[in-house]
């Protein structure tokens, strides 16, 4: 249930805090005074959106900040979203939601823990369901009437399975579109396979390019790396006056040191010797690569075609020889596409098939359970709409057959008739106003022992109605109380009696500036509003005091 709601700075009101009871809650009040601005602040708490015209006027922000008493199961329901949402779970049961509300943006808050606008909407969808004259149109919609069916059949797993069966099925087909529109036509089909057929004959290996240029660049200046090696190599150690022959000389005045200063000179000489080992080595290797490079003229023009090769291929598919070797790869799989696309057809249809047997399948489970419930709804909601002054009504849910989608394959339909002898008609063509708001409330009714939700808002519901049908209409609402938190606004005093807390909204004027204000009313104090509901004078007040004697909660029957 929602305890209590603070809000500063909405729309008229600048401050106002409601403690809010358990059971059935009414705010009352005359035409345009403010009372909307309540509805909106819980509105704010459960998720709606909120603009800058939200912010009264000459503020630079608004505030609501509600708090919320959490039975086990909701906790459960909760479990899973604050998890993903990675906010704690209130182990408590308390919940406090503060939304504050900026010219150019919001802040949302869940437990202190800030939170998107989406997650607190997802939140607030399993605290609390709201119906205003508005939402009553909506009970028009076949898909809202399919919703209520499934809610109260609790069809939950069933409609989980059909949406995954859907899935699976919607998948298949786009796998078989993407097949179907990727297959190359007969014309691309011959031009991809003797490009395939070109790079097959070319035998291409991934590097070859860069190990042949790096040969044919050794080969093509042979010549010029023969001469250099070999004239370094004569300069090292074959030439007069080499580097080894100068190292001999070295050597032999090292030698004549030796006799004067043996140890330095002994070291000196050990040096001279490795330098002497290092340029002889060094003089061979030379020679040897020399003699290595030499190549044959025709070793030579075969290395210069293999390279020519390399590089057209690379012009036309590269433009590296990876991407050539990657090209092949995919034109490969289309053209296996195009020469084995009958067997890959027939495949894909047998896969189709198998998914569209089980999502039909899985449509009628969950059918047959739909019908099961709407036959239940059906009679449930029919005997609560006699109890709401339709004594001659009939109500029905009518289910045909649809085209398939992720809800299944059925089209849902209320069927109703407050005229005997006139079959019933479906509910868009036939309700006045006032009729659906009662249906709507009936309908409410039927689910409040079929979801878990805990909290009702009704949101003028009663427009359009009056005298008996609106007792009717709040002594329903009133026994509808013993099961949720009700919280509704109403302009009939008929059903703002049997309410059990009660708030009324003003509007006053200094001629600067408009303000609303709330004012919880209790006892007594309820009297002189019931009376205004009611018309004013001496006899409405003696009549608002019979009807709020009467109408006590706990003194309705249903």
């Amino acid at each position: 249930m929602l305890k209590w709601m603070h809000v500063k700075n909405l729309a008229l009101v600048a401050d106002a805090e409601m403690e809010f009871g358990s059971s059935f809650n009414v705010v009352t009040g005359e035409t345009g005074a403010g009372k909307s601005v309540i509805m909106s602040g819980v509105g704010l708490l459960l998720g709606a959106r909120a603009g800058k015209s939200a912010i009264r006027i000459g503020e630079t922000r608004c505030e609501v900040t509600g708090e919320f008493v959490l039975s086990p199961s909701v906790k459960e329901s909760l479990r899973e979203l604050f998890e993903e949402a990675c906010i704690p779970l209130p182990e408590d049961g308390l919940l406090l939601v503060r939304r504050v509300i900026l010219p150019s943006s919001s802040r949302n808050m869940v437990n202190e823990s800030p939170v998107t606008l989406q997650t607190l909407k997802k939140i607030g969808s399993f605290l609390a369901d709201g119906n205003s004259a508005h939402e009553s149109r909506r009970l028009f919609e076949p898909a809202v009437q399919r919703a209520m069916v499934d809610r109260f059949g609790g069809h939950v797993s069933a409609l989980e399975a059909v949406s995954s069966a859907w899935k699976e099925l919607a998948e298949i087909r786009k796998e078989i579109e993407d097949f179907s529109s990727s297959l190359p036509s007969a014309e691309e089909h011959f031009r991809l396979k003797r490009d395939a057929e070109e790079i097959a004959a070319a035998d291409v290996k991934s590097g070859e390019d860069a190990s042949l240029e790096e040969k044919h660049l050794l080969a093509s200046n042979a010549k010029h790396i023969v001469e250099t090696a070999l004239s370094c190599a004569d300069a090292l150690s074959e030439s007069d006056d080499s580097i080894a022959d100068r190292l001999g000389q070295i050597r032999r005045s090292l030698s004549e040191l030796e006799k004067f200063d043996p140890v330095h000179a002994s070291r000196f000489l050990a040096s001279l010797e490795e330098i002497s080992a290092l340029v002889n080595d060094l003089s061979a290797t030379l020679s040897s690569h020399a003699d290595s490079v030499e190549m044959d003229e025709g070793e030579f023009r075969a290395m210069e075609e293999r390279l020519g090769v390399l590089q057209t291929l690379k012009r036309r598919y590269g433009p590296t020889l990876e991407d050539v070797l990657a090209h092949y790869e995919e034109i490969a799989g289309k053209i296996d596409a195009y020469e084995n696309a009958e067997t890959r057809r027939t495949e894909l249809a047998r896969k189709e098939k198998e998914k569209e047997t089980l999502f039909l399948e899985k449509c009628a489970l969950l059918s047959a359970a739909r019908k099961k419930a709407a036959e239940k709804i059906g009679k449930a909601v029919a005997d609560e709409l006699k109890k709401l002054g339709f004594l001659r009504a009939a109500f029905s849910v009518e289910i045909t057959p649809a085209p398939p989608s992720a809800d299944g394959a059925d089209k849902i339909e209320f069927l109703f008739s407050d005229n005997p002898g006139v079959p019933p008609m479906p509910l868009r063509e036939v309700a006045s106003s006032g009729e659906t708001s009662r249906v709507m409330l009936g309908i409410k009714t039927v689910l409040a022992d079929a979801d878990n939700i805990p909290i009702l808002i009704f949101d003028e519901i009663d427009a359009n109605i009056g005298g008996e049908t609106a007792i009717c209409v709040g002594r329903e609402i009133g026994l509808l109380a013993g099961k949720k938190q009700v919280l509704c606004i109403s302009h009939l005093p008929q059903v703002a009696s049997f309410a059990g807390t009660h708030f009324k909204v003003e509007k006053h004027s200094d001629g600067k500036k408009t303000l609303s204000q709330v004012t919880a009313l209790a006892g007594k104090a309820r009297v002189p509003e019931i009376a205004r509901m009611l018309g004013g004078g001496k006899e409405a007040l003696r009549h608002a005091e019979a009807m709020l004697n009467a109408n006590k909660p706990g003194k309705q029957k249903g």
